[in-house]
């Protein structure tokens, strides 16, 4: 068959629609979140080529509208888990073999079925049963899935690309096999890309994929299974199934052709998992990778030189965008007493202009939270700050789970820096704040660096830039994305490669080279030309 090196094309952030009133594509999706919204779907397992059915039908209800029903998906059981893997292992071989080139044109195809057929239905689909605004559903369903897409197939060229020397006699090659069994991709419910990608990154490196998507995502989960069909992916390749959490580990972490766990969820959950896979590590024909994004208690820290605007802007965005359901979500703050108490009525004004209620009102900001639990959980923490002494809320507060889950965005000011929230992943609306007394820079980049096990996002805002210098070092290590004068969100694929460490996971880096290469087993080739035929080296003579 012809050979060749081809070169990919040479990727670029996806552009991000505005929505602007009367613009066409504002039209396009509210028409499409409207027709969405007036028909109900059922979403079956995808299992080979298979759809798979059963008689537990689930409802699918939006966030924001929890009484409207969107459709059923359908809950297996083990059996389901069982034949997703001997899908996965049946087309694994197959999907292996496939030249490079043709895996990456199957991924580098969706990406151009998502920027345009697929565009309005993927972020409809993330609007309703995500309750995301029409922006934060473009950045994410569209735009970084895209860029997920075409980014990652120009790593594959430079993962592929990195090859040893070879000495004169010699030719030493390395090669980049697929991991040794399936790999299973556990995704969360807030972004929808990382969900897309989390299967994605490993199919593209040669491996088959078992997906066990959030139950509150399984809408837009249907999506992404209808792109990667309409992009050619073979039957097999990636399997979809709907089941209960622990019974989906009791199977895959006991077959001994479990390779990897592709995972972004909770820190408890992730280290669960590790204890299983430890513990049944005597099954596996190899050494499964892990690879895990999980929790951030995400910072951002004024030094006395900041402009006050600026940092209200950061607490405004960074804390609430997306009802502050993003890992990289800023949940506490450290402001100096200079500009404190400026920055906290900035952000009061803020928050009291914004907008709350359903995403086909693009004038909405804030939108619901994911579920019922997410809303009691969250609750919960502003009860508990309404009752104590060190703690006063200043914005927000209030919360209704009527016709929606709606909680207020929630800005805290405590006199106690190791204040429950200061401490604890909310994963909701509520940012804490805590005044440092302007010439204790130094002793407030320790104490935040010691409050929280987690190491995801964090910020600094500064116009000194010896402020800068010492808080970049300070802090290298509490967290993976670390942000100048920037809020701590918004990763970008390409420019930002996210990931952090301590408790936030493994720190692989989605989004970059970084990720993929956990995903391949390399071998080193050594050939010899002219092999020597004597034992004998010339030191003996």
């Amino acid at each position: 068959m012809p050979q060749a090196i081809y070169h990919v094309p040479v990727p670029k952030n996806e552009p991000v629609s505005a929505f602007a009133p009367g613009s066409k594509e504002k039209e396009s999706l509210l028409a499409q979140y409207k027709a969405m919204y007036n028909s109900q779907i059922e979403v079956p397992m995808h299992i080979g080529g298979e759809e798979v059915t059963t008689s537990d039908k689930r409802p699918m209800s939006p966030p924001h509208d929890h009484q409207h029903v969107l459709g059923h998906f359908n809950y297996g059981d083990a059996s389901h888990v069982n034949q997703a893997i001997d899908a996965a292992l049946a087309a694994r071989e197959e999907w292996a073999s496939l030249p490079w080139e043709q895996r990456a044109a199957i991924f580098l195809k969706a990406a151009d079925l998502l920027a345009g057929p697929f565009r309005d239905k993927m972020n409809a689909s993330t609007m309703l049963a995500q309750s995301k605004n029409c922006m934060q559903a473009e950045i994410d369903a569209a735009c970084e899935l895209i860029d997920f897409f075409k980014f990652n197939v120009a790593y594959i060229t430079q993962i592929y690309n990195e090859q040893p020397g070879s000495n004169d006699g010699m030719w030493n090659r390395l090669e980049y096999r697929p991991l040794e069994g399936f790999v299973f991709a556990i995704t969360p419910f807030n972004f929808t890309s990382i969900c897309a990608n989390l299967c994605a990154a490993p199919a593209m490196m040669g491996n088959t994929v078992v997906w066990k998507p959030a139950d509150s995502q399984v809408y837009s989960a249907q999506v992404i299974m209808e792109l990667f069909k309409a992009a050619g992916l073979p039957d097999g390749v990636i399997n979809m199934v709907t089941v209960d959490g622990p019974t989906a580990g009791d199977v895959v972490f006991k077959h001994p052709d479990f390779a990897g766990l592709h995972f972004t969820g909770s820190s408890a959950v992730f280290k669960h998992l590790w204890k299983e896979i430890g513990t049944n590590i005597d099954l596996y024909k190899t050494y499964p990778r892990i690879v895990g994004e999980t929790g951030g208690k995400d910072f951002i820290i004024a030094h006395e030189s900041a402009v006050p605007g600026e940092v209200a802007t950061a607490i405004s965005r960074g804390a609430f965008e997306y009802q502050g359901q993003k890992c990289s979500a800023a949940s506490r703050a450290y402001l100096p007493s200079n500009m404190a108490q400026e920055v906290i009525e900035l952000v009061k004004t803020d928050v009291n202009s914004f907008k709350m209620g359903s995403p086909d009102d693009f004038g909405n900001f804030i939108n619901a939270v994911i579920d019922e639990r997410a809303f009691d959980k969250i609750a919960g923490y502003i009860d508990y700050i309404k009752e104590q002494g060190d703690a006063e809320i200043v914005a927000g507060g209030n919360y209704d789970k009527s016709k929606g889950y709606f909680i207020e965005p929630t800005v805290v000011v405590t006199s106690n820096p190791k204040f429950r929230t200061m401490c604890e992943e909310i994963f909701g609306p509520v940012i804490t704040i805590f005044v440092y007394e302007a010439d204790q820079f130094e002793e407030t980049l320790e104490l935040l660096d010691s409050t929280s096990e987690y190491a995801l996002t964090g910020a600094i805002f500064s116009t000194d830039r010896y402020a800068i210098n010492r808080a970049s070092k300070r802090l290298e290590n509490a967290a993976g994305n670390f942000y100048i004068n920037d809020k701590p969100t918004g990763a970008v694929v390409g420019q930002q490669p996210f990931g952090g460490a301590r408790a936030s996971g493994t720190n692989d880096k989605a989004g970059s080279y970084l990720n993929l290469i956990r995903w391949v087993s390399p071998r080193t080739i050594k050939e010899t030309f002219n092999p020597p035929t004597d034992y004998r080296y010339p030191f003996l003579g």
